[in-house]
């Protein structure tokens, strides 16, 4: 499917000035072959649909040869995706889906100019609304699970009202209102037969195109050792019940840094943790080679095994 491609390059150099060569340079790239079939999330794309190809066509073409994007995606994808994948499965979502928090953000916590937020790309008023907490100190659409947890219940709520991943899928960037608006006025109800805006028209079809790269890297040019991937690292759970005013001094507690506390707990968004009466956190540290309760200023730490969790 992909050839290696060289490029030819012959420079002017101080001493050939006078002979006015020119500068030649010629690139071979390879072109990518459709497949006849390929499905979504269980569903079939319907690629006798011109459009439909062509679309798919772009994407494909797009993210192969975007090669340093696509190379990091891969190695995050390594890191996140079980994870992803195990909580989506449990709410009876397909595996496909997961791929949605890789085009929303690259895996990576951004915040977009609407000021979504995290993997999935969470707006406040959504995020609380599936369940999350959203405030000064804690903001969990920055923890990449929990806000996978928030996705998953607006994905079945959108698979209920629309009746297929797909429309659930394109629902999720502009939303099932904005989704619906359009089934309405155009008279279909399928996202392949919409009319729609450039970000949602590539969106389902990016979600397609980085599935077939991270299922077969290799027929697309990325051949990436197995150790050069991003490993899952172990973790303990800190169980905190009890207010914390210092969380770099916390971080010392536990030996660990505060670069390393926010590491894996971006979703604390100030240097201290406020608890009300009954409420419990989790924070993941590092494990250590020895595991000891912490014993800390705060006295409100209970070290436990993530395996166990």
């Amino acid at each position: 499917m992909l050839i290696l491609y060289v490029a030819y390059c012959s420079f002017i150099l101080p001493s050939d000035v006078e002979d006015k060569k020119e500068v030649k340079l010629t690139y071979e790239v390879p072109q990518l072959d459709l497949p006849d079939h390929i499905e979504f999330a269980g569903e079939q794309v319907p690629l006798e649909d011109p459009d439909v190809r062509e679309r798919l066509d772009r994407e494909l073409h797009v993210n192969t040869f975007w090669h340093s994007n696509t190379i990091f995606l891969l190695k995050r994808g390594h890191r996140w995706l079980p994870d992803i994948k195990r909580i989506i499965s449990g709410y009876g979502i397909p595996a496909d889906i997961q791929y949605l928090a890789v085009i929303e953000s690259d895996l990576l916590n951004v915040v977009s100019p609407s000021n979504a937020v995290g993997f999935w790309q969470l707006l406040k008023d959504t995020a609380i609304e599936y369940g999350l907490e959203v405030n000064k100190e804690v903001d969990e659409r920055y923890d990449p699970l929990k806000s996978t947890e928030a996705a998953c219940k607006y994905l079945v709520k959108a698979h209920g009202k629309f009746g297929n991943w797909t429309n659930a899928a394109a629902s999720y960037n502009i939303g099932m209102r904005g989704l619906q608006k359009g089934f309405d006025k155009q008279g279909v109800t399928s996202y392949y037969d919409l009319l729609l805006g450039e970000e949602t028209k590539r969106y389902v079809f990016r979600a397609i195109a980085v599935k077939s790269i991270f299922e077969h890297p290799g027929d697309y040019g990325f051949l990436l050792d197995e150790h050069s991937l991003y490993e899952k690292e172990k973790m303990e759970v800190v169980v905190i019940d009890h207010s914390i005013s210092n969380l770099a001094d916390f971080a010392a507690d536990q030996r660990i840094n505060y670069k390393i506390l926010k590491r894996h707990n971006p979703w604390l968004r100030k240097n201290k943790l406020t608890v009300r009466n009954g409420k419990i956190y989790k924070i993941l540290i590092p494990v250590k080679k020895t595991k000891t309760t912490a014993n800390t200023s705060d006295k409100q730490v209970q070290v436990l095994d993530t395996a166990k969790q």
